[in-house]
């Protein structure tokens, strides 16, 4: 008879505890302490490139723009993590009493790995749809000049846009504002891997 491995379940508090020491990132879900996978040159720059374009101010509209250090918290699946890109709306609203987590992203922007990217799709997008505020969510590979856009047309519906092409406009919807896919990707390079 083989022995039970003993199943570790963490309060969301011991995580926050754990987190403020660790030496890299890690999500939480639902009683899981889950280590998150580490960038890329490619990612960090299409990141970087998309926050230096993007205006904080669109017609008389505030934004926060945060890239990948600030904490994301869902409560519906108990679930923290750090997007790559997050658009707020005016002001965040931060959970508990430090400014290090939100919960009101009105678009979310992942850049996808070849180890992510099904994650990002599946259950990650999953939990960012339970967010009251989100409105969009968009995919960007960092491998080739391709970009998949979901808008929230209803209560659990969305509409697929797909880009590809360096010529290629990505045009947001929750916020008026659109980058050349060029511009996006500029200086990556495209054959690493």
């Amino acid at each position: 008879m083989s022995a039970l491995t003993k199943q570790v379940c963490y309060t969301p508090q011991q995580y926050l505890e754990f987190e403020a020491d660790a030496k890299n990132k890690h999500e939480y879900r639902d009683g899981k302490i889950i280590p998150m996978a580490g960038s890329t040159t490619n990612h960090n720059k299409i990141s970087l490139n998309f926050c230096r374009q993007f205006p904080l101010s669109i017609n008389d509209r505030n934004y926060e723009l945060y890239m990948g250090d600030i904490r994301l918290w869902i409560p519906r699946y108990r679930f923290y993590t750090y997007p790559d890109i997050m658009v707020i709306e005016d002001e965040p609203i931060y959970e508990g009493d430090k400014s290090t987590t939100v919960i009101n992203p009105l678009l979310i922007i992942e850049v996808l790995s070849k180890s992510t990217s099904n994650y990002d799709r599946g259950d990650k997008f999953k939990y960012y749809r339970s967010i009251s505020t989100f409105q969009e969510y968009v995919l960007i590979d960092q491998y080739s000049f391709a970009v998949e856009q979901y808008i929230k047309q209803a209560e659990n519906k969305w509409l697929l846009q797909e880009y590809e092409g360096q010529n290629s406009v990505l045009t947001l919807t929750s916020v008026d504002y659109e980058i050349e896919l060029k511009k996006l990707y500029h200086k990556v390079n495209l054959t690493e891997d």
